[in-house]
């Protein structure tokens, strides 16, 4: 199925894959699946593009699907096979490497947890988890990219972790020409959940709906 007559999108019947599908490498729904699905919620508007990175089980793409057209993409490929069950537009890549078009909106929780190489475990799952050594490895990669695949005006819902450094997440995207505040903030045990909305500096900021460092709570959340 194209989209923007550029992006094939990956089947998970594809006859090509060949290996069987583990619910057990795909990152279930918890708290930070569920804040950024909320903050998804209130951000789509009726016919905006969305695109959302890192699915895992699909679940924030299939909700949003009931608003409005979604695409998605994971590197882990039971992760892929899971949302394709669920009926989404999925593609199987490293973030956005290959996605030709734009995307009104761009929906991503990454793996963010302080990973040391000791620490790590080969396997599919690991990629949901492992966020290098500052917990910011992919997440620095995401933002010297995701420009690409952003269309004019667009908008950014990133989920992060207190445990990744707030201020230093902010900062790198400052320094890519983003403003990045908070769109709702969830405390879970030990750590605290920021949703970032991104847009870019030269955007108006009215109404934009983030704030610099409090944030707002969503539904059941402190």
């Amino acid at each position: 199925m194209p989209v923007s007559g550029n992006l094939f999108l990956f089947s998970p019947s594809n006859p090509s894959l060949h290996m069987k599908y583990d619910s057990r490498q795909v990152y279930s729904p918890e708290a930070d699946t569920l804040l950024l699905l909320a903050a998804a919620r209130a951000e789509v508007r009726p016919g905006d593009r969305v695109l959302e990175v890192g699915t895992g089980s699909g679940l924030i793409a299939a909700e949003i699907a009931r608003i409005t057209r979604v695409v998605a993409t994971d590197i882990n490929p039971h992760a892929v096979l899971c949302a394709g069950k669920a009926g989404i537009d999925v593609v199987r890549t490293d973030l956005f490497t290959g996605i030709r078009g734009s995307f009104d909106l761009v929906l991503f929780n990454p793996p963010y947890l302080p990973t040391q190489p000791e620490e790590r475990i080969d396997d599919w799952l690991e990629y949901a988890l492992d966020g290098g050594k500052s917990g910011r490895a992919v997440i620095e990669r995401f933002a010297r990219n995701v420009g690409d695949v952003l269309a004019p005006g667009g908008r950014i819902l990133l989920l992060i972790s207190s445990l990744t450094g707030l201020s230093e997440v902010q900062e790198r995207f400052a320094g890519r020409n983003y403003s990045a505040g908070i769109a709702m903030q969830q405390v879970v045990e030990d750590e605290v959940l920021y949703v970032l909305k991104i847009i870019r500096k030269d955007q108006d900021t009215q109404d934009s709906g983030i704030t610099g460092t409090t944030g707002t709570t969503g539904p059941g959340v402190v």
